[in-house]
């Protein structure tokens, strides 16, 4: 085992090393949700037309297409990261998603420039999303290779509130401008701030990044001269078993997350009938609840284990759902909070473990690849496709309740997926994706560890 691998970092860099890799995930999350609570009035600049609800789903195809691209995005930094280093590939990240993301805020409307205004459009997205690709999976491997080994969760667990903490402000800025500006203003140049601060949030990211030291555990594949020469091949080769398990237990987390952020505010008012304001509330409270909760499912699961945290995930989600949509779609404030409340345990849950898993699970010569594209792809087919299958079983079945037994399915198998992978909390990294570990003794030692 290497002491240089396995040592621990003192408290402060620590702390800036979560400082760094949570910035960038802000930025991206952000975007995403800032796009998605100002799709009316981009579709009013960029898509014009007599008939606003075509306008509408090309915004939305526009944002479908960032989506697209995080998988190329997740295997072209994965293999940077993996031969080249960390710190310079998450650099170059936060750089493309900030610098992006300005651009937005920039772009002349298709009054001003025509047919150019969606297409640049849709190239700055495809640019956000190729580079958020390789930003989640490189900010956990980064945070999870300076952590303790038995704090592993807690530590990477602030990576997923900087992910909460993101869509929320995205949406509180967003209701403040509303609020603030007169609809004239909003359309004129309001819309544009929410994209603007992207540059100096960016900016700090980089800064941190770029001020910090590679990981222990990628210096130490150094000094062996270890570093993956070709890191897919050998992903490939070596890890698609892993990746297919661990894909399919992200896919609940995918899909719980997108669930509780992205389609409940609109289920609120469409099952529920509460008014925008209402439902805008009621999301932004639970996403606050589900930051602040975060650390806390780090302790949980550091202290009963990876394969009892994924067990308890999935049995959650499984019984919670349910209670959840019918209490969201019940029309009154307080019910539908507790509903949403109960959505956001599950998601906090299955956010919180898969940051450990994604490191814990591949071995360090090729983490940044496995974990990169095993997370892009459970997110691209069960993430981005969440609001949408919601609203086509919704249909379908004619029943609000359906997306609810959608989610229970793939809670099932989720969990099959999850627990066919062997005990993690309690390997080393720099052991991570052998056989040759004693997985009774990580099982015997994970429900007692102190915290």
């Amino acid at each position: 085992m290497s002491n240089q691998a396995t040592q621990e970092v003192d408290t402060k860099t620590l702390r800036r090393v979560i400082a760094a890799a949570s910035i960038g995930n802000f930025v991206e999350w952000f975007d995403f949700a800032a796009y998605g609570f100002l799709a009316t009035i981009l579709t009013r600049e960029f898509f014009p037309g007599s008939d606003p609800t075509v306008g509408l789903l090309k915004t939305f195809a526009v944002f479908a297409v960032a989506f697209a691209l995080r998988p190329l995005g997740g295997l072209f930094f994965g293999v940077i990261g993996d031969r080249f280093g960390r710190k310079r590939t998450l650099a170059l990240t936060i750089l493309m998603m900030a610098g992006a993301t300005t651009l937005i805020g920039l772009l002349p409307t298709y009054a001003r420039i025509g047919y150019w205004a969606p297409l640049l459009l849709t190239i700055i997205r495809c640019v956000q999303g190729f580079s958020a690709g390789g930003e989640y999976a490189g900010a956990c491997a980064y945070v999870m290779e300076h952590a303790p080994r038995r704090r592993r969760a807690f530590f990477g667990s602030f990576v997923p509130v900087s992910t909460f903490s993101s869509f929320a402000c995205a949406a509180v800025v967003t209701y403040v401008l509303e609020s603030s500006l007169s609809s004239a203003t909003m359309v004129d140049w309001g819309w544009r701030i929410p994209f603007l601060v992207a540059a100096p949030v960016g900016l700090i990211g980089v800064y941190l990044r770029m001020n910090l030291h590679e990981t222990p555990a990628f210096k130490a594949l150094e000094g062996k001269k270890k570093v993956a020469h070709a890191p897919l091949v050998e992903t490939l080769r070596s890890q698609s078993g892993n990746i297919l398990k661990l894909g399919a237990f992200i896919s609940v987390t995918a899909l719980s997350f997108y669930t509780f952020t992205t389609y409940f505010a609109t289920y609120l008012q469409v099952a529920g009938h509460l008014s925008h304001g209402s439902s805008l509330l009621v999301t932004v409270l639970a996403l606050f609840f589900a930051a602040a909760l975060c650390p806390l499912a780090g302790l949980f699961s550091d202290r009963v284990g990876r394969r009892a945290t994924i067990a308890s995930t999935c049995v959650f989600i499984i019984v919670s759902v349910y209670p959840a949509f019918t209490l969201g779609g019940s029309g009154s404030l307080s019910p539908s909070l507790l509903g949403v409340a109960l959505l956001a345990v599950g998601a906090v849950l299955s956010g919180v473990v898969t940051a450990p898993l994604l490191s814990e699970v591949f071995p360090t010569q090729t983490r940044y690849t496995a974990s990169a594209i095993t997370y892009n792809l459970a997110y691209t087919i069960f993430g981005g496709t969440a609001p949408l299958v919601a609203t086509w079983l919704i249909s379908v079945t004619g029943t609000n309740l359906s997306p609810a037994y959608y989610l229970i399915a793939v809670s099932i198998f989720a969990m099959l997926g999850g627990l066919s992978l062997r005990e993690t909390s309690t390997t080393a990294l720099e052991e991570a994706g052998t056989t040759h570990d004693n997985d009774a003794a990580s099982v015997k030692h994970a429900v007692k560890r102190p915290v």
